[in-house]
């Protein structure tokens, strides 16, 4: 049977994996949509050969929390740290008008943009599924760029919006996309919603929920036995109670952390979310959040991270206080990036990591540049010194997305051409105007 290879040779192969040793100089096959072997050398044979010297593979970027629908939104509250007007403007000023092709665009932007920078898989977190016709657009969107991602179908912010559709739509939008091995697949954006939650576990989906511990409670009806679990996602996670981190520690959800938006809300203090899961043995993924303030670079949430855990935990010495958690490491940031954000969707056996029989998601990085060589700790390199710029190749399920810098397959200039028009009409509608010098918040 002919099968499609492809052999990176001779780069620098770290793996994250426990069961595959990295490599100072290794080469990596592609067989179809799969890992085929990882090894100091490898022989060419029919495949197609892409020269990693100078470079660093390792496994794609998990993007553990994004509203990829705000995409043609992009830094327009760059400094907004209200919550309640953030709301305002995405959901009822502008997000009360998207059309299903402004679905489309604006997730397409958000998954292209992601491939570009290194993100393989994203956790998309949609609070505007208008219509199921809105939903259908945003999957399109996520397949036909050829990204992996896990799609949370939620309800609209806006209150003049028809949510009547919901949880229902579960079903229909589950049977044609939560397939085995299917790259594309949806979940609930439920909050805190038991009824939605119990649809969802019916259909197996996991279930997103944003919690800030001093805007919602965990009522006693969630330490039930069954209700929380594995299938559940909790992002921010910011000024939870200890009573609360006791209960989902012992369910032993997942929890994702946004350090960018978080801080720029002000929800974290310096007991620091991501800090609080780890104390209780969970394994935080990192999330960018938001477009409207920042866009697809999880180097960026990568560098916050690193700075945020150790400027908390150096306050509260300096506080006094004993017993403070260690200073964060690079090693666990980058976990943070792929395996955590691998385990967080569910898909810790297909991705995450490079092993043979493990689908191939990885991406390429340059290590040639002047503000990055001499590599001296493979690691370090990738969480402090490279920049999107860097990622040179990426490839999701075996398919080629971007190579020697350059996006394969998509057409940027028509891209922004239909994402000007996106935005204009929704600007129109929601009655406001375009100032490139002037932010809103």
């Amino acid at each position: 049977m002919s099968r499609n290879r492809t052999l990176f040779k001779g780069g620098s192969v770290l793996t994250l994996d426990a069961h595959t040793p990295n490599l100072a100089t290794g080469d990596v096959l592609i067989e179809d949509d799969r890992i085929a072997a990882i090894a100091p050398s490898l022989p060419d044979g029919d495949a197609q050969v892409i020269d990693a010297r100078g470079h660093i593979v390792m496994p794609g970027l998990v993007d553990a929390h994004h509203h990829m629908w705000l995409g043609v939104m992009r830094r327009m509250l760059p400094n907004v740290d209200d919550l309640f007007a953030y709301i305002d403007f995405v959901g009822e000023t502008l997000g009360a008008h998207y059309r299903p092709q402004d679905m489309y665009l604006s997730t397409r932007l958000t998954a292209v943009a992601a491939l570009e920078s290194g993100i393989t898989t994203v956790i998309d977190a949609c609070h505007n599924a208008r219509s199921p016709l809105h939903s259908d657009a945003a999957l399109q969107a996520l397949h036909d760029s050829g990204i992996r991602a896990l799609h949370m179908v939620g309800a609209p912010m806006d209150t003049q919006a028809d949510k009547a559709h919901l949880p229902g739509d579960l079903q229909r939008l589950a049977a044609r996309w939560n397939h085995a091995g299917s790259r594309v697949q949806v979940g609930l954006f439920g909050q805190l919603d038991l009824a939605a939650w119990q649809v969802a576990r019916q259909l197996d989906l996991r279930i997103l929920t944003e919690f800030i511990g001093d805007l919602a409670t965990l009522g006693p009806a969630f330490a039930a036995p069954g209700v929380l679990g594995p299938h559940n996602i909790f992002n921010h996670c910011t000024r939870v109670p200890e009573a609360t981190w006791a209960l989902l520690a012992d369910a032993g959800v997942n929890i994702t952390v946004n350090p960018r938006s978080d801080a720029l809300f002000g929800f974290d203090d310096d007991r620091f979310a991501y800090q609080m899961a780890i104390d209780r043995g969970l394994s935080p993924a990192l999330g960018i959040d938001l477009d409207t303030a920042f866009g697809s670079d999880l180097f960026g949430e990568m560098h916050a991270l690193f700075g945020q855990q150790r400027a908390a935990m150096r306050y509260r010495r300096f506080r006094g206080e004993t017993d403070v958690p260690a200073p964060i490491t690079v090693d666990a940031v980058l976990q943070a990036a792929t395996v955590n954000g691998a385990r967080a969707a569910g898909w810790e056996d297909r991705i995450g990591t490079l092993r043979p029989g493990k689908q191939a998601d990885l991406i390429m990085v340059r290590t040639s540049g002047a503000a990055v060589f001499p590599v001296n700790n493979a690691i370090a390199t990738i969480v402090q010194a490279v920049e999107r710029a860097d990622v040179d190749t990426v490839m999701v399920a075996g398919q080629l997305r971007k190579r020697g810098g350059v996006l394969l397959g998509v057409d940027t200039t028509a891209l922004a051409a239909d994402i000007d028009a996106s935005r204009d009409y929704l600007l129109r509608a929601g009655g406001q105007s375009l100032d490139l010098f002037t932010a809103r918040a």
